[in-house]
C-alpha cells in the first residue's frame, strides 16, 4: 500500500510541481530548473502545513461517501485507487501533459467502486463533493487571468520588462501557487494511507510530501516545457498576473477544503492571460483540453482492473 501511495505521489510531483512556477520559466525571469527548485521547495512546506490546516480534504478522499464504508476501508480498494491514480499520471507525464491528479484520483476511486462494490458507488455524490468545483475552477481561472492581468497592466503593476520589485513580487506568487498546491494535493494521497496498519497520519504526510519533492525533481522535464513554452508567449508582467490568479484560487479552495485541480488553474490562468494578449496557442490548449477529458475513464479503468488483479492475488 506504501508502495502504491508513493508512486501516486511521485508522479503527481513529476506532473504537478512546474505548474505553480511555470510562469517564472514562461516569462524569462529564471531558468527552469530555478524555477523547479523553488516550486519543489514551496510545495515540500505546503504538503507539511497540510497536515494541519486540510483535515478536510483527507477525509473527502479516503472514498467514504462514494463507496460503502466497509469497501472505503479495503485496502485492495484503496490500493487499486492509487495504482489506477498513478498509471494515469505517469502517462500523462511521459507525453509531456499536464493533467489532474485530483481527476484522476476521483475517476480511480470510482473504477475501484465499480469494481467492488457495483451499483452501490453513490454517483450522485460526486457532483457536490468532487466535479462542481474541478469544473468551475478553469473556468473561472481564465475568466480572472484576462481580467488581472488587464488591471494589473492599467495599474503599472504587470510591466512588460523585468524590475527588482516585479522579480520579488512574481517569486512570491509563484511560491504561494506551490505552496497551496501542496496544501491541496498531499491529504488526497495521505488519505489512501488511513487504513495501512500502524501508519500514523503525521508519518503519511511525510512520506507523501518526500515522494512528490523526489518525483518533481527527476520527472518533470516534459510537462515543464508544456507549460513554461507551449500555452502562451508571456512576458515578465503577464507570467507575474497568471501567477498571481493560480496562487488565490488554489489557497482560496485549499483553505474551503474544495478539491480544485492545481493543473486546471494554472492552465486556465495561463489562457486567459494569453487570450487577452492574442498570444494564447490554442492548439496545444485543445491537447490538454483533450488530456483532460480522458483522465477520468483511464484512471478509472485502470483502477477497476487493478482492482480485480488485487483480488486474484
Amino acid at each position: 500500500m506504501l508502495v502504491a501511495v508513493g508512486f501516486v505521489a511521485f508522479t503527481n510531483g513529476a506532473n504537478g510541481n512546474f505548474k505553480g512556477v511555470a510562469s517564472l520559466y514562461g516569462s524569462g525571469t529564471t531558468s527552469r530548473r530555478t524555477a523547479l527548485a523553488w516550486g519543489t521547495a514551496s510545495t515540500f512546506a505546503g504538503s507539511i502545513a497540510a497536515l494541519f490546516l486540510a483535515g478536510g480534504l483527507l477525509q473527502k478522499f479516503g472514498g467514504r461517501g462514494i463507496v460503502p464504508d466497509t469497501l472505503a476501508r479495503s485496502p485492495d480498494f484503496l490500493a487499486a485507487a492509487a495504482i489506477g491514480t498513478a498509471l494515469t499520471s505517469f502517462l500523462a507525464t511521459r507525453l509531456g501533459f499536464p493533467v489532474s491528479t485530483t481527476h484522476a484520483m476521483v475517476g480511480a476511486l470510482v473504477g475501484a467502486g465499480v469494481a467492488g462494490g457495483g451499483e452501490e458507488v453513490r454517483f450522485a455524490a460526486l457532483g457536490k463533493q468532487f466535479l462542481y468545483p474541478l469544473l468551475l475552477s478553469p473556468l473561472m481561472a481564465v475568466l480572472l487571468g484576462g481580467l488581472a492581468y488587464a488591471m494589473l497592466r492599467m495599474s503599472g503593476l504587470a510591466p512588460d520588462e523585468r524590475s527588482r520589485r516585479l522579480d520579488l513580487c512574481h517569486f512570491a506568487s509563484s511560491g504561494a501557487a506551490s505552496f497551496a498546491r501542496g496544501l491541496n494535493d498531499t491529504p488526497k494521497m495521505a488519505a489512501l494511507l488511513a487504513v495501512a496498519p500502524g501508519m500514523e497520519m503525521h508519518w503519511a504526510f511525510l512520506a507523501v510530501a518526500i515522494a512528490i519533492a523526489v518525483g518533481a525533481w527527476l520527472d518533470a522535464d516534459n510537462v515543464a516545457e508544456t507549460l513554461g513554452k507551449k500555452v502562451t508567449d508571456m512576458n515578465p508582467g503577464q507570467g507575474f498576473a497568471a501567477s498571481l490568479v493560480t496562487a488565490g484560487l488554489v489557497a482560496t479552495a485549499s483553505f474551503h477544503s474544495l478539491p480544485v485541480s492545481t493543473t486546471h488553474v494554472s492552465v486556465g490562468a495561463l489562457t486567459g492571460m494569453g487570450a487577452s494578449t492574442r498570444q494564447t496557442r490554442w492548439r496545444k490548449v485543445a491537447e490538454i483540453l483533450l488530456a483532460w477529458v480522458c483522465t477520468v475513464p483511464c484512471a478509472a479503468m485502470l483502477a477497476a482492473v487493478a482492482y480485480v488483479v488485487l483480488g486474484m492475488t
